[in-house]
Parts: C-alpha cells; sequence; structure tokens
C-alpha cells in the first residue's frame, strides 16, 4: 500500500481524485487539505461521501505531506507548486502536479501566458510531462509530474498520431474545443451561474487560451519542429466533458484506411484510447465518468483536410483520471489500477 496526499481535495478535480482513489487496490489516502475548507469533513464539502469518508480536510503543509506520504497530488491553481515544491520535497515524496507550473519547458513561456513568476525554474528539467501514452517510459521513475491540461490531453491525443507520421501540415492546425461547466472549477463566478451558461455557448479567451502554447509545444516534439496553431474554446452548459474537433490540411491524399492504420500504430494497444468505426464519431456522454478517450475522423476530400474528434471526461482523463495513471506507471502497477471502470450511462 503507497500513502497518498491529497492538496485541494476540495475541488471537483480533487473530489474526482478521491473517488477514484478509494477504488484503488493499492492506496491509502493519508492525508488531505482544502485551503477555504481546513477543518472541515471531507463529507460535509461533499455530502455523497456521508458515511463513506469522514476525514478532516487540514491546511496545506507540503513539509508534512511529504514526510507521511508517498506521493501527493496537488489538485491546486497554476502557481502554486512552483513555490511549493522544492528539491528537499522531492527527495521525501513523488508529486504530480494538477496544474501548469511544470508543464512548460520554458518558463518564460509559461509567464508571458499565465502572468505570474515562475517560482520553480530550477526543477523545470526535473519534471516530465505525464501524458501517459506518449511519455510513460520516462515518467517510470520520475518524482515531479507534470499532469496534462485537460483541453491540451484531448487536442494532443487526437491529432499526434497525425502529426508524427507527417501526413498533416502542423501549421494549418485549427483546434475548436467545447467544455462543460466544471471545467472552469468549483469558485463563485458569475459567469459560471446557472442563469448566465444555461441555454447558451459562448467562445472565450480566443486567441489567448492558455493551453495553447502546451499543445503547440507537445504537437511540436511529435513534429520535430516549432508549430504554431489556433485553438478556441467554448463553455457548454453541461457538467462535464471535452469534445475537440480538430482541422488540419493533409499533405497528400489518404484513404480512411490509411488514416485508420496511422491511429492503429500509435493507440492499437493502448487501453483508454478507443478509435469509433468509421461514420460515428465521439460524443462526450459515451466517455462520461471514465478515463477513456475517444477519437474519430473524415476526410474532407473537397477541401483536403482532415477533421478529428476527440472527446474525453475533463475531471478523469483530463485531471483526477490521468494524475493516477500517471502515479500507477511511477510506482509500477498496472496502469488499470483503480481506473477500470466503464462510462456512466444515462448520466
Amino acid at each position: 500500500m503507497i500513502k497518498v496526499g491529497i492538496a485541494g481535495a476540495s475541488g471537483y478535480a480533487g473530489n474526482e481524485l478521491v473517488r477514484i482513489l478509494m477504488q484503488h487496490p493499492e492506496v491509502e489516502i493519508k492525508k488531505m487539505s482544502a485551503h477555504s475548507s481546513a477543518g472541515k469533513r471531507f463529507d460535509e464539502l461533499y455530502e455523497n461521501y456521508r458515511d463513506i469518508n469522514e476525514m478532516t480536510c487540514g491546511a496545506l503543509n507540503m513539509e508534512e505531506m511529504a514526510e507521511e506520504c508517498d506521493v501527493v497530488f496537488m489538485a491546486l491553481p497554476h502557481g502554486v507548486a512552483s513555490k511549493a515544491v522544492t528539491p528537499e520535497i522531492l527527495e521525501k515524496t513523488v508529486v504530480i502536479d494538477f496544474g501548469a507550473d511544470f508543464r512548460l519547458k520554458n518558463a518564460d513561456i509559461y509567464e508571458k501566458w499565465y502572468g505570474v513568476k515562475h517560482e520553480g525554474r530550477n526543477l523545470l528539467d526535473d519534471a516530465v510531462y505525464g501524458l501517459c501514452e506518449v511519455n510513460r517510459d520516462i515518467i517510470k521513475g520520475k518524482r515531479l509530474i507534470a499532469n496534462p491540461g485537460c483541453y491540451t490531453t484531448c487536442s494532443i491525443l487526437s491529432l499526434r498520431p497525425l502529426v508524427a507520421e507527417g501526413v498533416i501540415d502542423p501549421d494549418t492546425i485549427i483546434v475548436d474545443a467545447k467544455s462543460g461547466v466544471s471545467g472552469a472549477g468549483r469558485g463563485l463566478a458569475l459567469a459560471n451561474m446557472f442563469d448566465e451558461c444555461n441555454e447558451s455557448v459562448k467562445a472565450y479567451k480566443i486567441a489567448s487560451h492558455r493551453h495553447t502554447p502546451e499543445i503547440e509545444e507537445q504537437l511540436g516534439y511529435a513534429a520535430g519542429r516549432d508549430i504554431t496553431i489556433s485553438f478556441t474554446p467554448h463553455l457548454i452548459p453541461m457538467n462535464r466533458g471535452i469534445l475537440a474537433t480538430c482541422y488540419a490540411s493533409l499533405v497528400k491524399s489518404l484513404s480512411y484506411n490509411d488514416v485508420r492504420d496511422i491511429y492503429e500504430k500509435h493507440y492499437g494497444k493502448e487501453y483508454f484510447i478507443r478509435l469509433t468505426k468509421e461514420g460515428v464519431f465521439p460524443e462526450t456522454r459515451w466517455v462520461k465518468g471514465s478515463n477513456f478517450v475517444d477519437i474519430g475522423f473524415k476526410i474532407d476530400n473537397r477541401t483536403g483536410r482532415i477533421v478529428v474528434v476527440g472527446a474525453i471526461d475533463n475531471l478523469v482523463k483530463g485531471a483526477a483520471g490521468q494524475a493516477v495513471q500517471n502515479m500507477n506507471i511511477v510506482f509500477g502497477f498496472d496502469e488499470k489500477t483503480g481506473l477500470k471502470f466503464p462510462p456512466i450511462f444515462p448520466a
């Protein structure tokens, strides 16, 4: 059994992490923190845990968590981990950070997009980007894992095989993505209130969303050069889920089977990545509550482009589920441990 600490247990991603870890046969949740709810029991924060989880959430104390836990999940906003995580902390525990602090290798780019000073530049070389299906071999044995963002997980996994095989022009990539309201977190905000977002769809942070450089950096590794994409997120009035519709120009004529073979080459042995049948395209309801990524595509011969559609649950594969998958890799468990549950439907 490994002992686990959860920093930020009161948020939606933290709550989802608790739900998953309580089903994990190799885990004991040792400590939980909740900044604004310190001193409260977890079942006070989430009534669905009544008689199931009565642990008391404390204030964040990284030194104490590191001493008592084999791994600490930081389900906290950007800017926290770069201050709290130190070489001394990493000598004592593994850290899996849900925030963006260690996702980008260039701290100057991070500071430009996130508007805060990066306090952990000395640890950037030690961090590994925790996109499990791509980086599992370098995740093994690492002490600092940067859990990818939700939009980025869906977008990168949807497009990466095509970029890696050089069959699309990466500078023509357009990602049009939609997210449920839980992606904005549990905090109170006018834009996320029921009357403000129900019966409406809106684009936001056009040409300025912070996940843009993360997608560009990771797809750039696959392309072997720097690339620039257009990324536009949208808010959809549903609780959870992400659908990314991605467009790119093909560099040569390809059949459906040609493209299918490319995806099978990269993902054919991946349990959590499912390719839809020809003519069937992903829907968020088919992945809700699960760690699966569904991917489908259509070649548009009229325009010479390909349209790729990806769907994930933003709180599971886009956050807590992928974090547990990373933990499983680091500690040598089967990647599916604690995660082998089907999507919820209807929900």
